[in-house]
């Protein structure tokens, strides 16, 4: 009933966990698998060891988290060691998310982990939480965001996901230049802003790095907007990313033209088995109102 293909690839049901959730460990990522994840993504892996931002890194405001992690990173080497093992144990398929600070980089980092034969790369063009560090998100211009990919697709194996950022004018534009550079998938989106949340009592804010990424269920209506309007101006597959919960948050994201679903913060809130509760109420929901199958109202919204 809700198993989906993502570029070839068998999901066995539509749940990815999101990138910078669970780590790099093959182990972690293990763990997600064995707790219903349809396939897991690795936290961005680098070419060089970042320590990333000073701690608090994340914390959780009213309506969601915020986090300004960093990139942190084990390096390049470590970063395939864990990869590979995480491959050969996995129940689920592994995504291989990826970073790097200028484009020829990107293309040394997804050579280098190609080698553990991931299922999919994923390209991360969209982190806000280093500009200071990067310059602005590749995410934020087309022909930066469309150099990225070319890159990317020149120097994999297996089929590339580009990650999009919700900061901008015009995702479409975006989407359309990553498409035609070849990205085989979309994952929207990144986490929105940067945002700050100020302590009251000290009059200080509350990350280490004062900014950071926005994510949790305050953000989904955006993620949503942006799958809806990405469906509409490409034909390859999105996973769509951004405050899914529950069940109902999933059928929202399909119904607006993803063809599978990140769950991220909702580990925070529902726990490890969050994956296999938001299937049992997708399930649910598909029961009661007498779909059959994902691609029943994929894209119903459009209609």
């Amino acid at each position: 009933m809700l198993k989906t293909r993502i570029c070839g690839i068998k999901l066995e049901n539509p749940t990815v966990l999101a990138s910078g959730i669970m780590g790099v460990t093959g182990a972690s990522l293990c763990f997600v698998s064995e707790n219903g994840a349809g396939a897991v993504t690795t936290k961005s892996i680098g070419l060089e060891e970042r320590k990333g931002h000073p701690a608090p890194v994340v914390l959780e405001w009213e309506n969601g988290l915020i986090n300004a992690v960093g990139l942190s990173s084990p390096g390049i080497e470590e970063g395939v060691e864990e990869l590979k093992a995480a491959v050969e144990k996995s129940k689920s398929p592994v995504i291989a998310s990826i970073f790097a600070p200028t484009t020829k980089q990107f293309g040394e980092v997804a050579r280098q982990v190609s080698k553990a034969k991931p299922a999919m790369i994923e390209a991360n063009i969209s982190c806000p939480n280093v500009e200071a560090e990067f310059g602005k998100p590749f995410a934020t211009d087309q022909k930066a965001a469309a150099g990225v990919t070319k890159i990317v697709k020149k120097n994999s194996k297996v089929p590339v996901i580009v990650k999009l950022s919700p900061n901008v004018p015009n995702i479409k534009i975006i989407a359309q230049a990553v498409e035609k550079a070849g990205a085989d998938s979309i994952c929207a989106v990144n986490t929105v802003g940067p945002g700050m949340v100020i302590d009251i009592k000290t009059g200080k804010p509350l990350l280490a790095n004062k900014a950071g990424g926005l994510s949790g269920p305050a953000i989904r209506p955006v993620a949503v907007r942006c799958v809806y309007d990405i469906y509409e101006s490409v034909k390859i597959p999105i996973i769509g990313t951004g405050g899914v919960t529950y069940g109902k948050d999933a059928v929202e994201m399909i119904m607006a033209g993803a063809l599978a679903v990140g769950v991220g913060s909702a580990v925070h809130y529902r726990g490890i088995d969050v994956f296999r509760k938001v299937c049992n109420e997708i399930i649910e929901f598909m029961e009661k109102e007498g779909y059959s199958k994902l691609k029943d109202f994929r894209g119903i919204a459009h209609e």
